[in-house]
């Protein structure tokens, strides 16, 4: 049974549990894949091993080639792969609706497909490993998330200095460490910017910015995500965070949207297009 929408003056007397509370149960997000716009760079890069001391056929150039059609139809571009002895890694770059997890079993069931077909099957070891990369490296963008109020325009220094109460650094979260799963590790860096809808209409009054900050940390811990760096800014919010490897980046940022949509009282106060990106301590150049 779906969950009647609240007025936004109900919406503005709930405490924050409450808000929390309502966005679990309701079953109609305002913000979904369909309805939004998501400006994105996303690369991920999959290591797989052969086991039992066993290395990879000669086959295995004809296997990435037969598999390189049917990975672009299912949301990821092959840009680069290398394979020695036994371990193969392929880096790909990928529509926002591919979850890491998804990628990582489409990867290893096509090629050990693949390698069936063509008479040289092996044995996939059941560890895999998973790193996002980016453009940038996982220093340039944390840098640019807290920088976010020092680079401003805005005159008053007294304003700025109120706005920096609003940049935190968690240094609970470590972005080099993994999200361990059972059959391998994520390294999963995302870079999250929402944008206010109607920018000449900014979120400036002090109350809506602590009960953002205070309601991205409860998203965060609800869906397993670990908020790293965060910056609420008048117009826009900046998060860099360790992704749930079980969650694609289009989900990650609709989950923020619609979530403060309903903090705020306001069904549409942001804006549908948003922008995700992956990053590394390293950049996808340097990569194989």
């Amino acid at each position: 049974m779906h969950r009647k929408y609240l007025t936004p003056e109900e919406i503005k007397k709930l405490t924050l549990n409450e808000h929390l509370e309502l966005l679990i149960e309701t079953k109609t997000p305002l913000y979904t894949p369909d309805n939004t716009k998501c400006i994105h760079c996303l690369y991920y890069d999959w290591t797989g091993w052969v086991s039992q001391k066993a290395v990879f056929p000669n086959t295995i150039s004809e296997a990435v080639e037969y598999c390189t059609p049917l990975w672009m139809n299912d949301g990821f571009k092959i840009k680069k792969w290398n394979v020695k002895n036994d371990i193969i890694q392929i880096l790909f770059e990928v529509k926002p609706e591919i979850a890491p997890v998804l990628l990582t079993k489409r990867v290893k069931g096509r090629l050990d497909n693949a390698l069936r077909k063509l008479g040289t099957p092996v044995k996939f070891s059941r560890k895999v490993g998973f790193r996002c990369l980016g453009e940038n490296t996982r220093e340039i963008v944390n840098n640019y998330v807290m920088k976010q109020v020092s680079k401003s325009d805005y005159v008053d220094e007294r304003f700025k200095k109120s706005l920096s109460e609003f940049t935190f650094l968690n240094k609970d979260t470590d972005l080099s460490q993994p999200f361990v799963a059972a059959h391998g590790r994520y390294w999963v860096n995302i870079h999250l910017v929402i944008v206010v809808e109607d920018r000449r209409f900014p979120i400036t009054r002090k109350d809506n910015f602590e009960k953002i900050k205070e309601l991205c940390f409860k998203i965060a811990n609800k869906k397993e995500i670990e908020i790293a760096r965060l910056s609420i800014m008048p117009d826009h919010i900046h998060i860099s965070l360790k992704g749930n490897p079980m969650m694609s980046p289009i989900d990650i940022g609709c989950s923020f949207l619609s979530n403060l949509a309903y903090l705020l009282g306001n069904n549409r106060c942001w804006s549908s297009e948003f922008y995700v990106g992956t990053f590394s301590e390293y950049s996808v150049h340097k990569l194989i």
